[in-house]
């Protein structure tokens, strides 16, 4: 049997702002250890858990060509929401079937969220 992906590493030097955004924004749990500096991000729902790791000195946040990827059923509905609670969505683009929007978390990090899985 194949091995599935469970989890994502996020290396970022704001690791409080980030447990924040995800929680509020996305509804992740956040999971610390004292004996542990990464924070874990788990999903409500299903889904792949986010790993908060503390970004090494010469690490530059935001440059890594990764873009986590939200599944939401109502694009524009979320775009507004998100609104009311501080995160500002880019325009709504309409694709094959689907639409999707792009925003930066705290770490300038990309995300998106896309209506393509309810589509399918």
């Amino acid at each position: 049997m194949a091995p599935a992906i469970g989890r994502v590493v996020i290396y970022t030097r704001r690791i409080d702002q980030m447990a924040e955004f995800y929680s509020r924004h996305f509804g992740f749990a956040v999971l610390r250890s004292p004996t542990d500096r990464i924070v874990e991000l788990v999903p409500q729902t299903s889904g792949l858990t986010i790993l908060l790791h503390p970004a090494a000195a010469k690490q530059k946040e935001g440059q890594a060509l990764v873009k986590l990827v939200f599944d939401v059923d109502d694009v524009e509905a979320f775009c507004a929401e998100a609104r009311t609670e501080g995160l500002e969505f880019g325009k709504i683009h309409q694709a094959d079937g689907y639409c999707f929007a792009n925003a930066k978390d705290p770490a300038k990090n990309s995300i998106q969220i896309s209506s393509r899985a309810s589509s399918r």
